[in-house]
């Protein structure tokens, strides 16, 4: 079912009327009480327009619901949001509120009442509504109706406008892409490429390396309120034979010959150089370029600035160095006192890792020992004892002063975004869930981070943007830091790419937007599942999750679907709400979830 949103006629006000009724009468009224409701109810023509109604429909099925959005800024209410009872549970509910809820951004409303049938009531709490009280029924002498309100937070034309100039957008999953310039991809690299689907709050089309299960997008597409998104998968899996447009409007639409002959993809760049694998389909190409919609990729590489036309400066990417980003962090501290920068060394050897290792070892000293480059933790490694040390690669290593301390939050990072013309723009901070040295997820929102450190970390943040724009980098950075025990934060490194806590800024500008307030959001990349679930099996885990999570008013979006076949399975999601306990018992729900796959399979 495709449902479309436009205005209402005036010719129409007897249908939606009628419509409105049936949709009443769903919850069971009898006719006394829903003649006693008909004149509040009537819709008449020559209001439409002031009213601003408007109409889902669907190409086959016709009007499916109605909604209005009434008032002056900057307060105004929702005087109908009514669906047709044979279209009731199908997303058209969801879809007006949606709608309206943009809306009344677009027109600068800052706070929206809604007076709820008390049936309703729990579809707008999930949809993000706050209970407020009750109100006097216009219908009915003394009944009272629940009275919910809807405030926005956050500025429509802030960051998110920055990003993609407040347009939908081309996503490209690059991921393993990306890592490939500084040495061999992660092993996770894959499965983390689906969290481009959460690379700017409204994508329009997906493209990924590895095929995902078909109902995924309309999965994430529909807790977060999108229209259709076209998905192009498999592109580097072997013996790929197309790129498949899958979109929430229907089936296959669309198939992309593998690879033009004349532009064969080299062996070496099969499993990662997914921009050359769109470049060597050249109907691929051509379709995103005629979309004319900004091209976002996980992070900039040479093919993808071939793709995308942008040049991709010599020293862009110079800072994504843990080496180059700690004598960045070195000479801007000075001006920071807030911020203190641990101690690193550089040794060219293991054999000279070693000697620094055992020297700091006796002296009671733990040491983080880094590779130049990496990515979610992968390697970094803490040596306490250096009687007990993994085995280490070859160096050039990176040996650095651990930041010891027990200061809550301890994992901190500071998000911007350089723009097209060089300016830096601040998104926010987050905390980090990290075990040992591996990134586990984000999250993000008020009161998340003290408002202090806040300030403090942002301002360094936006020191570091605007040396890394000097450098010629253009696009999304990050600013790791951990806190010592005197409460300072130590920078760690830069990464000029998006990250895990860039997915939780993304759902969260989202969810602010389209259900208004001021939404708590944590990904969660590492949900063991208690046995290997294939497609659909892990769609209707998913489903039944998100209901149940919409039941505690929070909000489940699938991040990372393809990891749950693995020999570990697992899977990654990204949870909303609008307080902390509630986010809390979401995260609980969704574990408890997850391991209880396995009893499916016990006899």
């Amino acid at each position: 079912m495709g449902v479309r949103i436009r205005p209402a006629r005036a010719e129409e006000a007897t249908a939606l009327t009628e419509l409105v009724l049936r949709s009443k009468a769903h919850w069971g009224y009898d006719a006394e009480f829903l003649e006693a409701c008909r004149e509040e109810l009537t819709v008449r023509p020559g209001e439409i327009a002031d009213r601003r109604i408007v109409v889902a429909e669907d190409a086959d099925l016709g009007m499916l619901g109605v909604a209005s959005l009434e008032g002056t800024a900057p307060q105004g209410r929702v005087g109908l949001c009514f669906v047709e009872p044979r279209a009731i549970g199908r997303g058209v509910g969801r879809a007006l509120y949606s709608h309206v809820m943009g809306a009344a951004r677009d027109l600068g409303f800052t706070r929206i009442t809604i007076e709820s049938d008390p049936n309703a009531e729990p579809f707008y709490r999930r949809m993000g509504a706050r209970p407020v009280g009750r109100t006097p029924s216009g219908s009915i002498a003394g009944r009272e109706l629940p009275l919910l309100e809807v405030v926005f937070a956050t500025p429509r034309d802030g960051w998110t406008h920055a990003w993609t100039g407040g347009r939908r957008a081309v996503h490209l999953g690059n991921v393993a892409e990306f890592q490939s310039q500084f040495g061999p991809a992660s092993s996770q690299a894959a499965h983390y490429s689906c969290l481009a689907a959460l690379i700017s709050p409204h994508p329009a089309v997906l493209i990924l390396p590895r095929a995902v299960p078909p109902d995924w997008i309309d999965l994430v597409g529909g807790a977060l309120g999108w229209g259709p998104v076209e998905v192009y998968d498999g592109l580097t899996e072997p013996g790929a034979a197309s790129g498949m447009d899958r979109s929430r409007t229907g089936p296959v639409r669309r198939l992309f010959p593998a690879a033009d002959p004349a532009l064969p993809v080299p062996p070496d760049e099969q499993a990662s150089g997914l921009s050359r694998a769109v470049l060597s389909r050249p109907a691929l190409a051509e379709r995103l370029k005629s979309l004319g919609l900004p091209l976002v990729p996980w992070g900039r590489t040479p093919a993808f600035a071939e793709l995308a036309g942008e040049p991709l400066g010599p020293d862009a990417l110079r800072y994504e160095s843990k080496r180059a980003a700690h004598e960045l962090f070195t000479r801007l501290s000075p001006a920071h006192p807030g911020i203190r920068v641990p101690e690193q060394w550089q040794a060219a050897t293991r054999r000279a890792a070693a000697r620094l290792l055992r020297a700091r070892s006796r002296e009671g000293r733990a040491t983080v020992v880094k590779t130049e480059h990496g990515a979610g933790g992968s390697g970094t490694w803490v040596i306490r004892d250096y009687g007990f040390r993994p085995p280490l690669p070859r160096g050039p290593l990176l040996l650095e002063e651990f930041v010891a301390g027990e200061t809550e939050p301890r994992d901190l990072t500071f998000d911007g975004l350089v723009d097209t013309a060089g300016r830096v723009h601040e998104v926010g901070v987050a905390v980090m869930d990290v075990e040992g040295t591996a990134y586990q997820g984000a999250t993000v929102g008020p009161g998340v981070v003290p408002q202090p450190l806040t300030e403090t970390l942002a301002r360094f943040g936006r020191a570091v943007g605007e040396r890394i724009a000097a450098s010629g980098y253009r696009g999304w950075f990050d600013v790791d830091f951990v806190t010592g025990p005197d409460g300072r934060p130590a920078p760690t490194e830069i990464n000029l790419r998006m990250t895990g806590p860039s997915v939780a800024f993304m759902v969260k500008a989202r969810l602010d937007e389209t259900r208004g307030g001021d939404h708590l959001v944590r990904t969660v990349d590492h949900v063991p599942l208690g046995a290997r679930l294939p497609g659909p099996e892990l769609s209707a885990l998913l489903r039944e999750t998100a209901k149940r999570c919409g039941g505690i008013d929070a909000v489940l979006v699938p991040s990372i679907p393809t990891a749950s076949f693995e020999p570990a399975p697992r899977l990654g999601v990204v949870l909303a709400a609008h307080t902390r306990e509630r986010l809390d018992a979401a995260e609980a729900l969704v574990r408890a979830a997850a391991q209880d796959t396995g009893r499916m399979f016990t006899p």
